[in-house]
């Protein structure tokens, strides 16, 4: 089918791309603390997929950035956004505050911004540019495609998998640590997944802000970086606790009113027109 052969095209690039720019990172000299080059991989499988199927891009990334016509954050965006970008820092409390009573040694591993060899706006910055380089593939890309085809809580689940094992380096790692890091990867694409239903406008820009937030309240409150595996388990746990509330109030938002059925997929993402397939 047209659709698994572009999903399969984005895919490839975005895996080969990533290891292609993490290999030439140390001899650019951008620090990883700043920016990690593989966050482009998703971007390059999109421009692959552009460059292939060009009638088909447009209406993929329908609502990626802000809407022709809009004059304003409008529509479910405003009812979904604020929520979605404080889910962020609520998983990281979560997670923090739960590694600090197991260990007993949560104060040694806040970091203050300040300690940082590179200016924390500088970071900010690149993480937020880096964050929606990932984004513009995984949720304003693969999701909408993906959502015209499976459910609206199917189709983030296979985007959040897709999402963990394009991450190929944690597979080093223990296997607690990897099951860790991909409940995690799968809870929050449901939020995301959830959060985005129905929105027209902005979705980059949010959804690269909660993957923001995320990689910052992991370099400021955790250690998982050097495979410790406590940390890890809690981060997925905590964005599995998170996703909670974003599921019951999908499936309340979805029940009957007044004895009619509800719509197949409230606020789903339309197709592709049908010559652009």
């Amino acid at each position: 089918m047209p659709w698994k052969a572009e999903a399969g095209v984005f895919l490839g690039v975005a895996l080969l791309g990533a290891g292609v720019l993490g290999a030439v990172q140390p001899a650019t000299g951008v620090p990883t603390e700043v920016v990690q080059l593989t966050q482009f991989g998703p971007a390059a499988g999109v421009l692959a997929v552009a460059l292939l199927w060009p009638g088909r891009i447009r209406a993929r990334l329908a609502g990626a950035l802000r809407a022709r016509g809009d004059t304003a954050w409008a529509g479910p965006g405003r009812r979904t956004g604020l929520p979605l970008l404080l889910t962020a820092p609520l998983i990281i409390a979560l997670a923090a505050g739960a590694y600090a009573l197991l260990d007993g040694d949560g104060d040694a591993r806040l970091t203050d911004p300040r300690s940082l060899a590179h200016p924390f706006a500088l970071i900010v910055l690149a993480q937020l540019i880096g964050a929606c380089g990932e984004e513009i593939g995984w949720r304003c890309w693969l999701q909408p495609l993906l959502r015209t085809r499976f459910g609206p809580l199917a189709a983030p689940v296979a985007v959040g998998l897709l999402w963990g094992a394009w991450h190929v380096q944690v597979f080093a790692q223990r296997p607690a640590y990897a099951a860790g890091f991909l409940l995690g990867t799968v809870a929050m694409s449901v939020v995301l997944g959830l959060a985005l239903e129905g929105v027209r406008t902005h979705r980059l820009l949010l959804a690269g802000g909660f993957h923001t937030l995320l990689n910052l309240g992991m370099l400021l409150t955790m250690d998982e970086e050097d495979g410790t595996v406590l940390p890890m388990v809690l981060l997925g746990a905590a964005a599995l606790l998170a996703a909670v509330p974003w599921v019951l109030r999908a499936r309340w938002d979805a029940r009957p009113e007044d004895g009619r059925e509800p719509s197949a997929a409230p606020g789903r993402i339309p197709a592709a027109p049908h010559g652009a397939r």
